[in-house]
Protein backbone atom coordinates (compact mmCIF):
# COMPACT_ATOMS: atom_id res chain seq x y z
CA UNK A 1 0.00 0.00 0.00
CA UNK A 2 1.33 3.12 -0.64
CA UNK A 3 0.78 6.18 1.20
CA UNK A 4 0.79 10.22 0.37
CA UNK A 5 3.82 12.17 1.48
CA UNK A 6 2.12 13.70 4.47
CA UNK A 7 0.94 10.43 5.90
CA UNK A 8 4.54 9.05 5.29
CA UNK A 9 6.10 11.87 7.31
CA UNK A 10 3.16 11.42 10.46
CA UNK A 11 5.58 8.20 10.45
CA UNK A 12 8.53 9.41 10.37
CA UNK A 13 7.84 12.15 13.01
CA UNK A 14 6.76 9.14 15.47
CA UNK A 15 9.73 7.97 15.28
CA UNK A 16 11.43 11.53 15.90
CA UNK A 17 12.97 12.06 12.74
CA UNK A 18 13.28 15.81 12.00
CA UNK A 19 10.49 16.89 9.45
CA UNK A 20 9.29 20.42 8.86
CA UNK A 21 5.62 20.83 10.25
CA UNK A 22 2.76 21.18 7.62
CA UNK A 23 -0.51 20.65 7.11
CA UNK A 24 -3.34 19.29 4.39
CA UNK A 25 -5.64 21.05 2.42
CA UNK A 26 -8.49 19.98 0.13
CA UNK A 27 -9.75 23.53 -1.01
CA UNK A 28 -7.70 26.85 -2.04
CA UNK A 29 -9.37 28.69 0.71
CA UNK A 30 -7.98 25.73 3.68
CA UNK A 31 -4.31 26.34 1.79
CA UNK A 32 -4.57 29.89 2.23
CA UNK A 33 -4.94 29.61 5.95
CA UNK A 34 -2.58 26.96 6.84
CA UNK A 35 -0.40 29.95 5.40
CA UNK A 36 -1.53 32.10 7.01
CA UNK A 37 -0.84 30.49 10.24
CA UNK A 38 2.63 29.10 8.82
CA UNK A 39 4.05 32.43 8.00
CA UNK A 40 6.68 33.44 5.72
CA UNK A 41 7.26 31.34 2.53
CA UNK A 42 5.85 27.87 2.03
CA UNK A 43 5.30 25.53 -0.60
CA UNK A 44 2.23 23.99 -2.15
CA UNK A 45 2.68 20.24 -3.12
CA UNK A 46 0.23 18.20 -4.71
CA UNK A 47 -0.80 15.07 -2.84
CA UNK A 48 -0.64 12.11 -5.65
CA UNK A 49 0.58 8.32 -5.67
CA UNK A 50 3.00 9.46 -8.51
CA UNK A 51 6.79 10.67 -8.96
CA UNK A 52 7.76 13.72 -10.98
CA UNK A 53 5.35 16.46 -9.22
CA UNK A 54 7.43 19.15 -9.55
CA UNK A 55 7.96 19.16 -13.22
CA UNK A 56 3.88 18.45 -14.19
CA UNK A 57 3.19 22.05 -11.91
CA UNK A 58 2.17 20.34 -8.60
CA UNK A 59 5.08 21.74 -6.42
CA UNK A 60 4.85 25.54 -6.05
CA UNK A 61 6.42 27.68 -3.58
CA UNK A 62 4.02 30.91 -2.00
CA UNK A 63 5.46 33.83 -0.71
CA UNK A 64 1.83 34.75 0.77
CA UNK A 65 -1.04 33.09 2.06
CA UNK A 66 -3.02 34.76 -1.26
CA UNK A 67 -0.21 33.09 -3.72
CA UNK A 68 -0.84 29.73 -1.20
CA UNK A 69 -4.36 30.02 -2.30
CA UNK A 70 -3.90 30.82 -5.74
CA UNK A 71 -1.36 27.79 -6.17
CA UNK A 72 -3.33 25.36 -4.82
CA UNK A 73 -6.41 27.03 -6.68
CA UNK A 74 -4.60 25.30 -9.95
CA UNK A 75 -3.09 22.34 -8.39
CA UNK A 76 -6.02 20.58 -6.76
CA UNK A 77 -8.36 18.99 -9.61
CA UNK A 78 -4.91 18.97 -11.89
CA UNK A 79 -4.24 15.57 -13.12
CA UNK A 80 -0.63 14.22 -12.63
CA UNK A 81 0.36 10.70 -14.65
CA UNK A 82 -3.54 9.88 -14.65
CA UNK A 83 -4.23 11.02 -11.12
CA UNK A 84 -6.55 13.47 -10.07
CA UNK A 85 -5.54 15.93 -7.16
CA UNK A 86 -7.81 15.79 -3.97
CA UNK A 87 -5.42 17.48 -1.31
CA UNK A 88 -2.28 19.37 -0.87
CA UNK A 89 0.52 19.78 2.07
CA UNK A 90 1.32 22.99 2.49
CA UNK A 91 4.74 23.20 4.90
CA UNK A 92 7.31 25.80 5.15
CA UNK A 93 9.99 26.57 2.45
CA UNK A 94 13.36 25.64 4.11
CA UNK A 95 16.46 27.28 3.35
CA UNK A 96 19.01 24.46 2.05
CA UNK A 97 22.66 24.15 2.13
CA UNK A 98 22.99 20.52 0.70
CA UNK A 99 20.49 17.81 -0.27
CA UNK A 100 21.43 14.00 0.33
CA UNK A 101 19.02 10.79 -0.24
CA UNK A 102 18.30 7.99 2.56
CA UNK A 103 16.07 4.95 1.29
CA UNK A 104 15.78 1.50 2.60
CA UNK A 105 13.95 -1.34 0.58
CA UNK A 106 13.83 -5.00 0.61
CA UNK A 107 16.16 -6.95 -0.73
CA UNK A 108 14.57 -10.17 -1.56
CA UNK A 109 17.69 -12.02 -2.39
CA UNK A 110 18.85 -11.80 0.85
CA UNK A 111 15.64 -11.43 2.80
CA UNK A 112 17.04 -8.24 4.55
CA UNK A 113 16.38 -4.61 4.38
CA UNK A 114 18.53 -2.33 2.29
CA UNK A 115 20.03 0.99 2.81
CA UNK A 116 20.90 2.88 0.09
CA UNK A 117 22.07 6.23 0.55
CA UNK A 118 23.80 9.05 -2.01
CA UNK A 119 24.92 12.30 -1.45
CA UNK A 120 23.34 13.30 -4.52
CA UNK A 121 19.71 14.02 -3.31
CA UNK A 122 16.97 15.57 -4.85
CA UNK A 123 16.66 13.75 -7.78
CA UNK A 124 15.60 10.03 -8.51
CA UNK A 125 17.93 7.10 -7.03
CA UNK A 126 17.51 5.54 -10.11
CA UNK A 127 19.25 8.18 -12.16
CA UNK A 128 22.04 8.22 -9.85
CA UNK A 129 22.35 4.69 -10.26
CA UNK A 130 23.00 5.00 -14.00
CA UNK A 131 24.93 8.18 -14.12
CA UNK A 132 27.10 7.98 -10.72
CA UNK A 133 27.12 4.55 -9.31
CA UNK A 134 29.69 5.52 -7.16
CA UNK A 135 27.44 8.01 -5.72
CA UNK A 136 25.39 5.82 -4.08
CA UNK A 137 26.69 3.36 -0.68
CA UNK A 138 24.85 0.17 0.30
CA UNK A 139 24.22 -1.41 3.40
CA UNK A 140 22.16 -4.76 4.26
CA UNK A 141 20.90 -4.86 8.08
CA UNK A 142 20.82 -8.32 9.25
CA UNK A 143 17.22 -8.95 10.83
CA UNK A 144 18.62 -10.82 13.71
CA UNK A 145 20.71 -7.44 15.42
CA UNK A 146 18.76 -4.23 13.68
CA UNK A 147 20.97 -1.52 12.25
CA UNK A 148 23.84 -1.11 14.36
CA UNK A 149 25.12 1.97 15.29
CA UNK A 150 28.53 1.82 13.89
CA UNK A 151 26.71 1.04 10.59
CA UNK A 152 24.43 3.72 11.07
CA UNK A 153 27.79 5.51 11.49
CA UNK A 154 29.32 4.74 8.25
CA UNK A 155 26.25 5.73 6.31
CA UNK A 156 26.14 8.86 7.77
CA UNK A 157 29.94 9.22 7.08
CA UNK A 158 29.73 8.73 3.50
CA UNK A 159 26.86 11.28 3.36
CA UNK A 160 28.71 13.58 5.68
CA UNK A 161 32.65 14.47 5.92
CA UNK A 162 31.56 16.61 8.88
CA UNK A 163 31.56 14.88 11.86
CA UNK A 164 28.56 16.29 13.69
CA UNK A 165 26.55 16.15 10.47
CA UNK A 166 27.74 12.26 10.18
CA UNK A 167 26.06 11.64 13.60
CA UNK A 168 23.40 13.62 13.02
CA UNK A 169 22.45 11.16 10.26
CA UNK A 170 23.47 8.27 12.35
CA UNK A 171 20.20 8.98 14.04
CA UNK A 172 18.07 9.62 11.47
CA UNK A 173 19.30 6.20 9.94
CA UNK A 174 18.53 4.87 13.21
CA UNK A 175 15.35 6.88 13.18
CA UNK A 176 13.97 5.26 9.56
CA UNK A 177 14.98 1.90 10.26
CA UNK A 178 12.70 2.14 13.62
CA UNK A 179 10.00 3.77 11.40
CA UNK A 180 10.60 1.12 8.33
CA UNK A 181 10.44 -2.00 10.68
CA UNK A 182 7.92 -0.96 12.87
CA UNK A 183 5.33 0.07 10.19
CA UNK A 184 6.19 -3.37 8.14
CA UNK A 185 7.11 -1.04 4.95
CA UNK A 186 8.72 -2.89 1.76
CA UNK A 187 10.19 0.75 0.87
CA UNK A 188 10.79 3.97 2.87
CA UNK A 189 12.51 7.27 1.61
CA UNK A 190 13.40 10.25 2.18
CA UNK A 191 14.83 12.50 -0.64
CA UNK A 192 15.71 15.30 0.11
CA UNK A 193 17.15 15.09 3.61
CA UNK A 194 18.58 18.46 3.38
CA UNK A 195 21.28 20.15 5.61
CA UNK A 196 19.77 24.07 6.98
CA UNK A 197 22.59 26.88 6.49
CA UNK A 198 22.74 26.23 10.88
CA UNK A 199 23.78 22.77 9.93
CA UNK A 200 20.26 20.47 10.88
CA UNK A 201 19.00 17.97 8.92
CA UNK A 202 15.87 17.49 7.85
CA UNK A 203 13.69 15.71 5.99
CA UNK A 204 11.29 17.63 3.89
CA UNK A 205 10.12 14.61 1.72
CA UNK A 206 9.08 11.26 2.34
CA UNK A 207 8.31 8.10 0.41
CA UNK A 208 6.32 4.88 1.92
CA UNK A 209 4.74 1.87 0.22
CA UNK A 210 3.03 -0.70 3.33
CA UNK A 211 3.16 -4.61 3.06
CA UNK A 212 -0.57 -4.88 2.23
CA UNK A 213 0.02 -7.98 4.40
CA UNK A 214 0.73 -6.92 7.71
CA UNK A 215 -1.89 -4.26 7.86
CA UNK A 216 -3.82 -6.01 9.93
CA UNK A 217 -1.73 -5.27 12.79
CA UNK A 218 -2.09 -1.92 11.64
CA UNK A 219 -5.17 -0.27 12.10
CA UNK A 220 -4.53 3.23 12.39
CA UNK A 221 -1.94 2.89 9.17
CA UNK A 222 -4.58 0.82 7.22
CA UNK A 223 -7.15 3.86 7.16
CA UNK A 224 -4.15 5.92 5.35
CA UNK A 225 -5.66 3.43 2.43
CA UNK A 226 -6.71 6.11 -0.73
CA UNK A 227 -9.28 4.67 -2.41
CA UNK A 228 -9.35 7.02 -5.11
CA UNK A 229 -5.80 6.63 -6.29
CA UNK A 230 -5.43 3.22 -6.83
CA UNK A 231 -8.03 1.31 -9.24
CA UNK A 232 -11.18 0.60 -9.02
CA UNK A 233 -10.84 -3.21 -9.96
CA UNK A 234 -7.86 -3.17 -7.73
CA UNK A 235 -10.63 -2.34 -4.69
CA UNK A 236 -13.31 -5.03 -5.93
CA UNK A 237 -10.59 -7.33 -5.83
CA UNK A 238 -9.43 -6.66 -2.22
CA UNK A 239 -12.91 -6.81 -1.43
CA UNK A 240 -13.66 -9.99 -2.75
CA UNK A 241 -10.56 -11.42 -1.19
CA UNK A 242 -8.90 -11.90 -4.22
CA UNK A 243 -4.79 -10.89 -5.50
CA UNK A 244 -5.43 -8.84 -8.16
CA UNK A 245 -2.77 -6.42 -10.58
CA UNK A 246 -3.93 -4.76 -13.27
CA UNK A 247 -1.68 -4.31 -16.47
CA UNK A 248 -1.83 -3.48 -19.99
CA UNK A 249 -2.17 -6.55 -22.28
CA UNK A 250 -5.34 -7.89 -23.89
CA UNK A 251 -5.21 -11.77 -22.39
CA UNK A 252 -7.25 -11.90 -18.66
CA UNK A 253 -6.12 -14.45 -16.55
CA UNK A 254 -7.93 -16.32 -14.07
CA UNK A 255 -5.51 -18.78 -12.25
CA UNK A 256 -5.33 -20.23 -8.77
CA UNK A 257 -1.94 -19.74 -6.76
CA UNK A 258 0.54 -16.68 -6.97
CA UNK A 259 3.44 -19.16 -8.85
CA UNK A 260 0.86 -20.78 -11.30
CA UNK A 261 0.01 -17.13 -12.43
CA UNK A 262 3.09 -16.03 -12.82
CA UNK A 263 4.44 -19.22 -14.51
CA UNK A 264 0.71 -18.58 -16.81
CA UNK A 265 1.52 -14.81 -17.43
CA UNK A 266 5.45 -15.80 -18.61
CA UNK A 267 3.62 -18.47 -20.88
CA UNK A 268 1.06 -16.01 -22.41
CA UNK A 269 4.11 -13.83 -22.99
CA UNK A 270 6.30 -16.80 -24.56
CA UNK A 271 3.44 -17.36 -27.05
CA UNK A 272 3.18 -13.57 -28.09
CA UNK A 273 0.63 -12.43 -25.94
CA UNK A 274 0.14 -9.49 -23.19
CA UNK A 275 -1.50 -10.62 -20.16
CA UNK A 276 -4.07 -7.96 -18.61
CA UNK A 277 -3.72 -8.65 -14.87
CA UNK A 278 -2.13 -10.59 -12.53
CA UNK A 279 -5.41 -12.64 -10.74
CA UNK A 280 -4.93 -15.27 -7.72
CA UNK A 281 -8.44 -16.54 -7.03
CA UNK A 282 -6.49 -18.34 -3.88
CA UNK A 283 -6.08 -21.75 -2.50
CA UNK A 284 -9.71 -22.48 -1.44
CA UNK A 285 -12.03 -20.65 -3.78
CA UNK A 286 -15.92 -20.98 -4.05
CA UNK A 287 -18.27 -20.14 -7.04
CA UNK A 288 -19.02 -16.78 -5.88
CA UNK A 289 -14.95 -15.64 -6.07
CA UNK A 290 -15.05 -16.79 -9.64
CA UNK A 291 -17.81 -15.11 -10.38
CA UNK A 292 -16.40 -11.17 -8.65
CA UNK A 293 -12.97 -12.66 -11.16
CA UNK A 294 -14.84 -12.37 -14.38
CA UNK A 295 -16.87 -9.79 -13.24
CA UNK A 296 -13.21 -7.54 -12.68
CA UNK A 297 -11.51 -9.07 -15.82
CA UNK A 298 -14.61 -8.41 -17.69
CA UNK A 299 -14.80 -4.97 -16.92
CA UNK A 300 -11.11 -4.09 -18.39
CA UNK A 301 -12.18 -3.27 -22.19
CA UNK A 302 -8.95 -3.90 -22.94
CA UNK A 303 -9.35 -7.68 -22.45
CA UNK A 304 -10.02 -9.69 -26.07
CA UNK A 305 -10.17 -13.53 -24.28
CA UNK A 306 -9.92 -15.07 -20.99
CA UNK A 307 -7.87 -17.16 -19.67
CA UNK A 308 -8.73 -19.95 -16.88
CA UNK A 309 -5.73 -21.80 -15.48
CA UNK A 310 -6.90 -24.02 -12.79
CA UNK A 311 -4.56 -26.71 -10.82
CA UNK A 312 -6.78 -28.56 -8.45
CA UNK A 313 -5.62 -29.05 -5.26
CA UNK A 314 -7.15 -27.13 -2.57
CA UNK A 315 -8.95 -25.59 -5.15
CA UNK A 316 -12.08 -27.72 -6.50
CA UNK A 317 -12.27 -27.72 -10.11
CA UNK A 318 -15.98 -28.08 -9.71
CA UNK A 319 -16.43 -25.03 -8.01
CA UNK A 320 -14.32 -23.35 -9.98
CA UNK A 321 -16.54 -24.77 -13.52
CA UNK A 322 -19.82 -23.55 -11.19
CA UNK A 323 -18.23 -19.91 -10.61
CA UNK A 324 -17.81 -19.87 -14.74
CA UNK A 325 -21.64 -20.99 -15.29
CA UNK A 326 -22.68 -18.67 -12.64
CA UNK A 327 -21.20 -15.73 -13.51
CA UNK A 328 -22.49 -16.22 -17.54
CA UNK A 329 -25.42 -16.27 -16.20
CA UNK A 330 -25.16 -13.09 -14.31
CA UNK A 331 -22.92 -10.94 -16.49
CA UNK A 332 -22.76 -10.40 -20.24
CA UNK A 333 -19.22 -11.69 -20.93
CA UNK A 334 -17.88 -11.17 -24.77
CA UNK A 335 -14.18 -12.13 -25.19
CA UNK A 336 -14.22 -16.03 -25.10
CA UNK A 337 -12.94 -18.24 -22.30
CA UNK A 338 -10.24 -20.67 -22.59
CA UNK A 339 -10.25 -22.99 -19.88
CA UNK A 340 -7.96 -25.36 -18.07
CA UNK A 341 -9.29 -27.41 -14.83
CA UNK A 342 -6.91 -30.35 -13.88
CA UNK A 343 -7.00 -31.51 -10.50
CA UNK A 344 -9.16 -32.44 -7.78
CA UNK A 345 -12.87 -32.83 -8.59
CA UNK A 346 -11.99 -32.31 -11.92
CA UNK A 347 -14.36 -35.46 -14.09
CA UNK A 348 -17.18 -33.26 -12.02
CA UNK A 349 -15.76 -29.69 -13.42
CA UNK A 350 -15.91 -31.44 -17.32
CA UNK A 351 -18.94 -32.65 -17.18
CA UNK A 352 -20.29 -28.79 -15.42
CA UNK A 353 -18.43 -27.18 -18.09
CA UNK A 354 -19.74 -29.66 -20.89
CA UNK A 355 -23.66 -29.29 -20.04
CA UNK A 356 -23.09 -25.34 -19.98
CA UNK A 357 -21.53 -25.68 -23.74
CA UNK A 358 -17.64 -24.73 -22.62
CA UNK A 359 -14.87 -27.33 -23.22
CA UNK A 360 -11.69 -27.59 -21.01
CA UNK A 361 -7.73 -28.29 -22.00
CA UNK A 362 -5.81 -30.16 -19.71
CA UNK A 363 -2.60 -29.13 -21.71
CA UNK A 364 -1.44 -25.73 -20.25
CA UNK A 365 0.18 -24.93 -23.70
CA UNK A 366 -2.55 -25.35 -25.30
CA UNK A 367 -4.68 -23.23 -23.50
CA UNK A 368 -2.66 -20.23 -23.41
CA UNK A 369 -1.60 -20.85 -27.16
CA UNK A 370 -5.25 -20.75 -27.69
CA UNK A 371 -6.31 -17.89 -25.68
CA UNK A 372 -3.61 -15.87 -27.58
CA UNK A 373 -4.54 -16.81 -30.92
CA UNK A 374 -8.37 -15.68 -29.78
CA UNK A 375 -6.71 -12.53 -28.38
CA UNK A 376 -4.90 -11.72 -31.35
CA UNK A 377 -7.83 -12.16 -33.76
CA UNK A 378 -10.25 -10.42 -31.48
Amino acid sequence: MDIHEYQAKELFRNAGIPVPPGEVATTPEEAGEIAGRLGGTVVVKAQVHAGGRGKAGGVKLAASAAEAQEHASRILGMEIKGLTVEKVLVTPAEDIASEAYVGIVIDRATQAALFMVSPEGGIDIEEVASTNPDAIRKLRVDPRYGLLPHQAYLLGSFLYPDVKLARQAAKVMEQLYDAFTTNHCSMAEINPLIVTPEGELKAIDAKVSIDDSALFQLPEVATFRDLEAEPESETQAREAGLSFVKLDGNVGCCVNGAGLAMATMDLVKYYGGDPANFLDIGGSSNPDKVVSALKIITDDPNVKAILFNIFGGITRCDDVANGIVEATKRIDIRPPIVIRLTGTNEEEALEILKEAGFSAYTSMDEVVEKAVELAASA
